[in-house]
């Protein structure tokens, strides 16, 4: 017990029942960041700025616009498509304050329903708007443990004029992996030639590689060569505001008036749903991203993505010295917080049922759920998943 969870354990007390079946037990579905000691991570320089906020004699309580501060929205607009853009020098673009990255979603979704020519969107989370045929795209092969990209094109060319896509700019959810840059271009000139729409969702920017501008590229070339596009921010990862509910709605339209036409639609939708977002959490992005004395988030950025890099090197490393059956350089292939391990069904339900590793039957974990004292169980458990049929056979020298 104190050797996985030292954090735990108070002086004095016994272990009870709930404490024996913790010992044997390990959540790789968390959708937070989860710091070396397992808690959910706070950023320093969060506390810092929240401490700053709370003692500001200006700060007012006041409701916020239906839109959002909009301060907020031009900030994060701008990390978003860089403020070098065109559509933000051609003053084409601005966002819309939404309760997180699944507000933002929902509210694009609606502005699509109502105001989007009628065409087939491919994704799932667009069904509580009660859009019609939707369809999902080859995007993982789990055979090869890659992204199906060849799959993922020739989907793209047969899908109708018009269609909505949605798409990760960065740090796909569960798979981890993600387009190069030329891929993304490839992408784009498909999309292009049969007029098909972007809905891009950014959940976690600078996660990945730790510089946003580079987990932005995907999107900002798509700006770049004149896509228009809708894209769902959030700031719950990156900035590990997950109870403050901090997300941004990018809308890129072809010119000003349309642009305009398409926020003062958005702003109906939103009075419809929650009327007026909070404000608390946009205002500690905005005074973070607008003071250059903070540069200690980017560096922060960094450490979290070279963290969860350095997890991925362990346990791809930690497999191979079991020799386990089979290749695992995929592991160290994917960014972001989500890993796709490549497990099959079978051998999910074996690390659930038989070891008590808790993970969704397609193999995806939350990789910062490892750290240095759980990622030999994690290796040694996995292990025994693959090779479960040879130990029937003889004796296991893995000691759990």
């Amino acid at each position: 017990y104190s050797k996985h969870y030292p954090h735990r354990e108070e002086p004095g007390s016994k272990p009870t029942i709930f404490h024996i079946f913790e010992i044997f037990s390990l959540n790789l579905l968390f959708s937070e960041y989860l710091g070396e000691d397992g808690e959910c991570f706070v950023h320093p320089v969060i506390r810092k700025v929240a401490l700053q906020v709370v003692n500001d004699p200006t700060m007012t309580t006041s409701y916020l616009p239906p839109l959002g501060l909009s301060e907020f929205t031009r900030s994060a607009t701008e990390l978003a498509l860089g403020k070098g853009s065109p559509a933000i020098v051609q003053n084409r673009t601005g966002g819309v304050q939404t309760l997180g990255g699944i507000g933002a979603i929902r509210v694009g979704a609606e502005l699509l329903k109502h105001w989007y020519n009628e065409g087939d969107a491919v994704v799932s989370t667009l069904q509580e708007t009660k859009i019609k045929d939707i369809h999902s795209y080859p995007y993982w092969d789990p055979e090869r443990r890659c992204l199906a990209f060849e799959e993922m094109l020739q989907f793209l060319e047969s899908v109708p004029e018009q269609s909505i896509i949605v798409l990760y700019t960065s740090a796909h959810c569960p798979t981890g992996a993600d387009p190069t840059l030329d891929q993304w271009k490839q992408i784009a000139d498909v999309m292009m030639r049969h007029r098909l729409f972007p809905f891009f969702l950014l959940p976690s920017q600078g996660l990945c590689s730790g510089d946003p501008n580079e987990d932005a590229a995907s999107l900002r070339y798509f700006v770049s060569v004149g896509f228009e596009l809708i894209c769902a921010q959030s700031f719950s990862q990156n900035f590990g505001l997950y109870n403050e509910r901090v997300g941004n709605l990018i809308l890129v339209l072809k010119d000003s008036p349309t642009f305009l036409s398409v926020q003062s639609q958005a702003e109906k939708v939103v009075q419809t749903l929650w009327f007026r977002p909070p404000c608390w959490g946009a205002r500690l992005v905005t005074i973070i991203l607008n003071n250059p004395a903070l540069v200690v988030e980017k560096e922060g950025l960094r450490a979290i993505a070279e963290r969860t890099m350095l997890m991925r090197e362990m346990l791809k490393e930690k497999l191979r010295m079991l020799s386990i059956p089979g290749s695992w350089d995929h592991l160290s292939q994917q960014s972001g917080l989500y890993c796709c391990t490549g497990l099959r069904d079978d051998e999910v339900e074996f690390l659930v049922r038989r070891q008590h590793v808790y993970l969704p039957s397609s193999g995806n974990i939350n990789i910062s759920t490892l750290n240095h004292q759980i990622v030999d169980y994690v290796a040694e458990t996995m292990y025994l998943a693959v090779t479960k049929e040879d130990l029937l056979h003889k004796p296991s020298t893995i000691h759990l």
